[in-house]
């Protein structure tokens, strides 16, 4: 169904009351109010659309909201209610887009000034899952420039903030979606992955996300990094997370990489207690990397109190796998780099320069360097997995530092000339997964003494999503409960 799009920049919206279950940030808590009729959609979704415009001009997280449109579809599922027909599972619920993922009819900018009028002819199976479970599209979210690094700023729609503190960075590529669930705008958003997209403004704002294996979700349209690129559900919390990846897993005829379903409801498996036995090992850091001593105090003493809490018995190790950021460099550079090299000719001019650089040095890139990552990558890969043998879930900081000011790329420290794909020196928690595949989760465990919020990175070996979210479920009671 079209919506009809107004810039969020431009349009005021009148003030709606927002119910206990809206407040409540739980996409649980309102499926099920929307579910049993105690809440109309187009109530929920005129709270959700005032709650956007206000939170806007502070943060920034969003690139178009459908208010005409989102109300028209809200009205449509309330009528859906009374001629009593079936309701979806997630009926009535507003859900937000990164902007880098396809509706059709709908202007897809991915960030750029090359792509401002650049209008979607078709829709990716994310979205289409989620409005065939009854919810309503109300926005799309910023994202950094084709999703290519991990900062919260884009030459066409400026700067993305942190709801939780505004002068600090949502982190990216999937900033607008972070910064969207975080500000209580919507308790579901779709975010991508392809270096630690989702995780690392998960942490830096708060909420929860999950990258889950490789084709878990299906992604689509295609990417030049599709081994790397992910795509999924981002909430507030591990709970909502299973509900949502309930709804958007399974195989998919656009993306040959897409997974069956499982047999299992994550909903149902995030409820239960933990199996007996589970083998749980605590990495400080890896590859040598220096943690910032606030992350590494708030990771610390959330990793003692799920010990403790679920009465675990958690090894502090540090897995013997080599670096893979030249891998990683190079799968990224000159997968992106060639494709939208080709595409921004002559046109350079016009994005961001850090990216014009990637672009710059893929020109340098080979066939036989490119196959030669691949090949190194199935041997990490092996590494990684044979480690999985030994070990049920790894714990970990998300991200080894804390949220820099908004408007920069990096910590104060870092060197943004250093190598083209700079940003993935100061996340080096998050990359390793992408090149595995695994699923890996960024849950909410703490804050520092400023109120900055740090994340806990949650992974398992690849296929079992279900035991990150039953994980990832349990230890987030464990800390609610402290």
């Amino acid at each position: 169904m079209r919506h009809d799009a107004c810039n969020v920049h431009s349009v005021a919206f009148r003030s709606t009351p927002v119910s206990t279950d809206l407040q409540s940030g739980s996409l649980i808590s309102l499926s099920a109010a929307l579910r049993d009729g105690t809440l109309s959609a187009r109530d929920a979704v005129a709270a959700s659309l005032a709650a956007a415009h206000a939170a806007q001009p502070r943060i920034n997280a969003f690139s178009v909201l459908y208010d005409e449109g989102a109300l028209a579809v809200a009205a449509e599922r309330d009528a859906q209610r009374a001629r009593g027909e079936p309701l979806g599972p997630l009926h009535g619920v507003p859900f937000a887009v990164k902007d880098l993922i396809h509706v059709a009819g709908e202007v897809n900018t991915r960030g750029s000034r090359t792509h401002a009028q650049s209008q979607a002819m078709e829709t990716a199976p994310v979205v289409e899952r989620l409005l065939a479970a009854g919810a309503v599209m109300v926005g799309r979210t910023t994202t950094t420039e084709f999703g290519w690094k991990a900062g919260s700023t884009n030459p066409l729609h400026g700067v993305t903030r942190n709801p939780r503190q505004p002068a600090l960075t949502a982190g990216g590529s999937s900033c607008g979606s972070a910064a969207a669930v975080a500000s209580g705008a919507v308790t579901l958003a779709v975010g991508s992955d392809g270096g630690g997209s989702v995780r690392i403004p998960a942490s830096f704002c708060g909420i929860y996300a999950l990258k889950g294996t490789l084709g878990r979700v299906p992604a689509w349209p295609w990417s030049a990094t599709e081994m790397l690129s992910h795509v999924g559900p981002m909430t507030t919390n591990a709970a909502d997370s299973a509900l949502a990846f309930d709804v958007l897993s399974g195989a998919h005829w656009r993306d040959p990489q897409s997974l069956p379903r499982d047999a299992e409801s994550y909903q149902a498996l995030a409820a239960q207690p933990l199996p007996v036995g589970l083998r749980v090992a605590y990495a400080p850091a890896l590859f040598g990397a220096r943690v910032d001593p606030q992350v590494q105090r708030v990771v610390q003493t959330a990793v003692q109190r799920i010990a403790a809490g679920l009465e675990l018995s958690v090894n502090e190790r540090t897995p013997d796998w080599p670096d893979p950021f030249e891998i990683f460099e190079t799968l990224w550079v000159i997968g992106r780099g060639v494709v939208y090299g080709e595409a921004l000719q002559g046109r350079l001019d016009l994005v961001d320069p850090g990216f014009a650089r990637l672009v710059h040095s893929a020109r340098g890139g080979t066939t036989a360097r490119y196959l030669k990552a691949l090949e190194e990558r199935a041997t990490f890969n092996q590494r990684v997995a044979q480690g999985f043998e030994e070990v049920d879930v790894w714990l970990m900081p998300t991200v080894p530092v804390l949220p820099f000011a908004a408007e920069a790329d990096g910590p104060a420290d870092w060197n943004p000339d250093s190598s083209p794909v700079a940003w993935g020196r100061w996340t080096p928690f998050t990359y390793p997964f992408n090149l595995t595949g695994q699923p890996a989760a960024s849950l909410p465990c703490g804050v520092t003494p400023e109120g900055v919020p740090v994340g806990l990175q949650i992974v398992t070996a690849r296929h079992r999503d279900g035991l990150a979210l039953q994980f990832s479920a349990a230890a987030e009671r464990v800390l609610r409960a402290a």
